[in-house]
């Protein structure tokens, strides 16, 4: 119980500025997270890069408030990165059962007892609801947006398909969430159950 209350301060502390908390937090589930995806795709940089795409998700959350304190924070990361996995296996086609089907079940890749249906429903909500959102953006931060969160491509690919350079790919997906941030507070919209 001691770290998950350790965490849940930090997670706090974090919120209130002090960036080296989410530091301290990533560093002490660095391993079981890393584990945890290589053991799925079984390659050193598909996990390090499913790995940082779980922080940015994670910071991304704590940072509009989104976080629910009663929450545990390690399996709250660790169905971040499930999702990020089947993703990329569904981005990779190795996984024909969800080849056009919009949706899919959790549960026939990994089978968790913290994921339940209810959860899932949560999920694809917060999504449809998120995706109203984006098309709220400039069509430059919007594309950027899409091709990065739903179509999982790395900023090489998108800067390829744009045709403008890997800085200003970064630069439009930086600004497309500080505006997607503004929209949300000014709409008050909460994006958790």
């Amino acid at each position: 119980m001691e770290i998950q209350i350790a965490d849940s301060i930090l997670i706090q502390d974090y919120i209130n500025g002090d960036e080296r908390a989410l530091e301290t937090l990533i560093n002490r589930h660095n391993q079981r997270l890393s584990s945890f995806i290589y053991s799925k795709v079984s390659d050193r940089e598909i996990t390090e890069d499913i790995f940082q795409d779980t922080f940015i998700k994670v910071i991304r959350t704590l940072k509009r408030g989104r976080y629910n304190e009663e929450g545990k924070f390690l399996p709250w990361v660790m169905r971040i990165a499930h999702n990020l996995i089947i993703d990329h296996f569904r981005k990779s086609s190795r996984m024909p059962m969800f080849e056009g089907s919009s949706s899919f079940n959790i549960f026939s890749v990994i089978s968790d007892e913290k994921l339940n249906i209810e959860k899932q429903l949560i999920k694809t909500q917060i999504d449809e609801e998120l995706i109203l959102l984006i098309d709220e953006l400039p069509v430059d931060q919007k594309d950027v947006l899409v091709m990065r969160i739903y179509k999982d491509m790395s900023f090489k690919e998108i800067s390829e398909n744009t045709g403008v350079s890997i800085n200003t790919a970064l630069g439009r997906m930086r600004y497309a969430l500080i505006n997607l941030r503004k929209i949300i507070e000014e709409n008050n919209i909460v994006l958790t159950n």
